[in-house]
């Protein structure tokens, strides 16, 4: 693998990280906001 590679791989490796990153991020906001819409009830 050509240090060109390496680096494609490592870019393509840290943005797939920060989507998911993100995704998980709005799933803790999602349950956040349903837990205190509930108890507001």
């Amino acid at each position: 693998m050509t240090p060109q590679e390496k680096a494609e791989f490592d870019r393509r490796r840290r943005q797939r990280n920060l989507v998911v990153g993100a995704v998980l991020l709005g799933f803790v906001i999602l349950f956040y906001a349903i837990t205190i819409v509930r108890m507001g009830d």
